[in-house]
């Protein structure tokens, strides 16, 4: 008999908060998609151990909400790692947004178009249109949401982190406008980049997300302009970094380079890096110590929104 109530007691512990939470799907364009040809592309998705999606050809998002009882009114959009060949929705994406709920954090999950689908026109540009739009619609939801339009972060796990940075440090920037939405600011308020891919400069770059963003042989021009560490100013939001000193996939000093650039601009930061822990440890459940960096992730978005 206590066999049987054990796990059904460790279910309400930790889930009850999310038990009455919201969630549903939300296109990120109606219409006609940006930077998107006639070419017809099935999206793939492989359920092994993880949930890896590819070939994304409707751009959208995974909406999830508190119950209105536990709501901060604070949310968090979240950018999926893969090397931006493969999206890891749930290990780096909807698992992160249920564990967000159970704080009382909104958490929006992007399936953002890969470099590499057929019917990209640019395909550099897509996941970035795609990261921009998300953050957007966002704010523009944000009171049918429950959601403080000034209380808007994102989060990134790997080539997400990057994708997460380059949105952090090229907010600015202006490549597309169907609609008023697109006017809306998308400069997220906070930035949580775990284990992130930074730089696409030597000795320290992620081979990979560089291949499958800019290409083989990009120009000088390409490589400076998607290493984040370069773009950091004063204005670059508030941000928390984590990674693993033993990181054969993407080196520490990705985070330790834009750390470096963030306190020189004087731009609120904190870092943690574990001593053990390699690349993709998501949430890091049952994996020691490593667990930690959630429960400083939260003091520090609840520390962020305060103010």
């Amino acid at each position: 008999m206590i066999k049987n109530i054990i796990p059904i007691f460790i279910f309400y512990l930790f889930y009850l908060p999310t038990i009455f939470a919201q969630n549903y799907k939300l296109l990120l364009w109606e219409d006609k998609i940006p930077n998107q040809n006639n070419i017809k592309v099935e999206e793939k998705v492989q359920i092994t151990d993880k949930l890896r999606i590819t070939e994304v050809d409707k751009p959208m998002v995974d909406v999830y909400l508190p119950e209105k009882n536990y709501s901060s009114r604070a949310a968090v959009v979240i950018f999926p790692g893969g090397g931006y060949k493969i999206l890891a929705y749930d290990y780096e994406g909807t698992d992160v947004a249920k564990w967000l709920n159970s704080f009382g954090i909104a958490g929006i999950v992007v399936k953002y178009r890969l470099p590499h689908t057929p019917n990209n026109i640019d395909g550099r540009l897509s996941p970035f249109l795609d990261a921009q739009r998300a953050i957007r619609l966002t704010r523009y939801n944000s009171e049918k949401w429950g959601i403080d339009s000034n209380k808007i972060g994102i989060m990134g796990f790997s080539a997400g982190g990057h994708l997460a940075a380059t949105l952090g440090t090229h907010f600015n920037e202006n490549f597309f406008t169907s609609d008023s939405i697109d006017l809306l600011n998308c400069r997220p308020d906070f930035m949580i980049l775990i284990y992130p891919v930074i730089t696409f400069t030597e000795p320290y770059l992620h081979s990979g997300s560089k291949l499958n963003l800019i290409g083989e042989n990009p120009k000088t021009e390409l490589i400076d302009y998607y290493s984040n560490e370069l773009h950091v100013t004063q204005f670059t939001p508030p941000t928390f970094l984590v990674h693993a000193s033993d990181d054969s996939g993407v080196p520490v000093y990705n985070s330790l380079m834009f750390f470096n650039e963030l306190k020189k601009n004087n731009v609120r930061c904190e870092i943690h890096i574990f001593e053990k822990g390699g690349h993709g440890f998501g949430l890091a459940i049952g994996k020691g110590r490593l667990e930690q960096w959630k429960d400083v992730c939260i003091s520090w978005i609840k520390d962020i929104i305060s103010k």
